[in-house]
């Protein structure tokens, strides 16, 4: 089974986000669980599987609407799953954007994904779509290799960070630490799996930034650079029945740029230089990253 989002509590509470209900929406879509032209339970059933109110289920959906994911999203009757949407060449939502890009790149024999980031949830999630095609029988890569940077926990993070930190731990760093750790340990489950369903070799390695990543970055193949910054927002959260006041990113609404190699000189050029700036992180200043629960 594919561990999705809603497996794993990663916010550090038992309430979700309007965005991590759209998140877990979003990997329903993109796997192929739910079809174009379905529609989806009602709000009041969506808000009693995810144990939140109306109000966060509405915000969900919205978000899924903007994305051209959902029609028909009204308070009246529940919305439908749009049909497929082609891949485009514009900037486009990193999460609109990565699945499709993820599952070109699986089609490759043998496949490298290198990713900077400040967690692993867009890459997590992103990932259902070419897991789906391997289940399907459509992709059937040798081996899958993944190494992905994250910043370490004994930083002072640059964000998410609270409004007002005080002098004892910030809840926030805790909130993303636990965030980077769960959805770590899911993308490693979701990919190691293959191992015994497919008899792929597959190997997914993850170090310690000494630094907050201004941007995330995903390598694909040596052929491909995605970038998008991470645009920060100040924002509450409930957690622990306890009101956190943040700066956080937007990070799976953030524009994700794409530079290929065999669009020309310029590209080629970025695509190696972005290779090279993370071959150089992981040989030098990184450490070994364990993930804890």
């Amino acid at each position: 089974m594919v561990v999705t989002q809603e497996n794993v509590a990663v916010n550090g509470s038992g309430r979700l986000s309007a965005q991590e209900i759209a998140d877990a929406l979003r990997t329903r879509i993109r796997t192929g669980e739910l079809k174009p032209g379905e529609r989806l339970p009602t709000q009041a059933e969506l808000a009693e599987e995810f144990g939140v109110e109306r109000g966060t289920v509405r915000q969900a959906l919205r978000v899924l609407q903007k994305e051209r994911l959902l029609t028909n999203v009204s308070k009246g009757s529940p919305p439908t799953i749009a049909g497929s949407q082609p891949v485009s060449d514009e900037p486009q939502p990193t999460m609109v954007a990565l699945a499709a890009r993820l599952a070109e790149a699986f089609a490759a024999p043998e496949v490298r994904i290198d990713a900077a980031c400040l967690t692993a949830e867009t890459l997590m999630l992103a990932l259902g779509e070419p897991l789906r095609l391997i289940h399907e029988g459509r992709v059937r890569p040798r081996s899958i290799d993944v190494r992905i940077l994250l910043p370490s926990r004994k930083i002072n993070l640059a964000f998410p960070i609270s409004v007002d930190p005080g002098d004892d731990e910030d809840p926030v760093h805790q909130r993303w630490l636990e965030q980077r750790n769960a959805q770590g340990h899911v993308l490693r489950h979701n990919l190691q799996a293959l191992r015994s369903s497919h008899s792929i070799d597959v190997r997914v390695t993850f170090r310690a930034l000494p630094f907050t990543p201004p941007v995330k970055l995903y390598l694909l193949n040596g052929t491909e650079a995605l970038i998008a910054y991470y645009m920060l927002t100040r924002r509450e959260e409930e957690v622990n029945s306890q009101t956190l006041e943040m700066y956080d990113t937007l990070g799976t609404e953030s524009l994700l740029f794409s530079f290929e190699r065999r669009a020309g000189q310029r590209d080629a050029a970025f695509v190696d230089q972005s290779q090279q700036w993370f071959d150089a992180l992981w040989e030098t200043i990184t450490t070994d990253l364990t993930l804890s629960w």
